[in-house]
C-alpha cells in the first residue's frame, strides 16, 4: 500500500467513525472556540527538520465535540518557514550524466511565509470532559489528529505557490475549568507543493535532483507545534421535564 492510499484509507476510516458517533449524552457544550501560538519548520529539499530553523507560528481553531471520544476541527494557521542547502548537495544540472549530478549549484537560503487552513477528525483516548464521578469523563487526554486542508507559501522573492495539505499529528489537552481548556498539539503537514521553498535565486529548489514527482513523493512538508487555549460555547440543549 503506497502513501496516497494510506492516507486515502485513514481518512475513510475516520470519516466512518465520525459518522457513527453519537449525540454525545455526556458533554456540556458542543462547541470550542479559540486559538494556540508556537513554532513551524520546514522539511523539503532544503534539509530541515523538527525545530530546525524554527519559525513563529500563530492558529485559530473551532471544535465541534460529537461527544466525548470524537471531534471535528476547522483551522486557520499562518507560520514562517526558512532553510539553506548548507549540509545539502544541490547540483547545477541534475541530468548532466556525471555520477555526482553536475557541479554543485549556489548555496541557497530562503526565509518564507506559509498559510493555511483545513479541517480534521481528532480521536480522544480518554472520555474528555468533567462532571459527575458516574460520568467516567477524564480532565485530560491524548488525542490523535487527520484531516486535509490547503496551504500557500509566500515571500522572499520567490512565486506565490500552494496544494492541498494532509496533516497528521498527535495532540494533549486538559480541562482547566468546566469551560476552559489547555493543550499541545504536533502535526506534520504532507502537501502537494514543491515550491513553498522558492526563492529569487537562479537555482530553484523545484525537484533539484530531476525525480519524478507523484502526488505527496518529492514534495515540500512542513511541522506545527503549538499550545493552545480554548474555550466551550453552545450549552447543550436539555429537555425541560416540567
Amino acid at each position: 500500500m503506497n502513501l496516497r492510499q494510506t492516507l486515502l484509507t485513514t481518512l475513510l476510516l475516520l470519516a466512518a467513525l465520525a459518522a457513527r458517533a453519537q449525540d454525545g449524552e455526556l458533554l456540556e457544550y458542543q462547541q470550542e472556540i479559540g486559538g494556540g501560538i508556537g513554532v513551524s519548520s520546514y522539511v523539503g529539499d532544503a534539509g530541515g527538520g523538527f525545530m530546525k530553523h524554527p519559525g513563529l507560528m500563530a492558529t485559530a481553531l473551532w471544535r465541534r465535540n460529537l461527544n466525548a471520544r470524537m471531534v471535528i476541527k476547522a483551522y486557520a494557521a499562518m507560520g514562517h518557514i526558512s532553510g539553506n542547502t548548507k549540509s545539502v548537495y544541490i547540483p547545477i544540472d541534475p541530468k548532466s550524466g556525471t555520477p555526482a549530478g553536475g557541479e554543485e549549484a549556489q548555496r541557497i537560503n530562503f526565509s518564507r511565509n506559509v498559510a493555511g487552513a483545513g479541517a480534521q477528525f481528532e480521536l480522544n483516548f480518554l472520555g474528555y470532559g468533567m462532571g459527575a464521578a458516574y460520568k467516567g469523563l477524564s480532565r485530560w487526554t491524548p488525542y490523535l489528529l487527520a484531516g486535509v486542508g490547503f496551504t500557500i507559501g509566500f515571500g522572499d522573492g520567490g512565486k506565490t505557490a500552494g496544494g492541498l495539505n494532509v496533516p497528521l499529528g498527535v495532540g494533549f489537552r486538559y480541562k482547566l475549568r468546566p469551560r476552559l481548556n489547555i493543550g499541545i498539539e504536533w502535526t506534520i503537514n504532507f502537501t502537494t507543493c514543491d515550491k513553498l521553498d522558492d526563492t529569487d535565486f537562479s537555482t530553484k529548489l523545484n525537484d533539484p535532483y530531476g525525480i519524478k514527482s507523484d502526488v505527496f513523493k518529492n514534495k515540500d512538508c512542513y511541522m506545527k507545534t503549538f499550545l493552545f487555549l480554548t474555550y466551550d460555547i453552545s450549552p447543550k440543549y436539555r429537555k425541560c421535564n416540567n
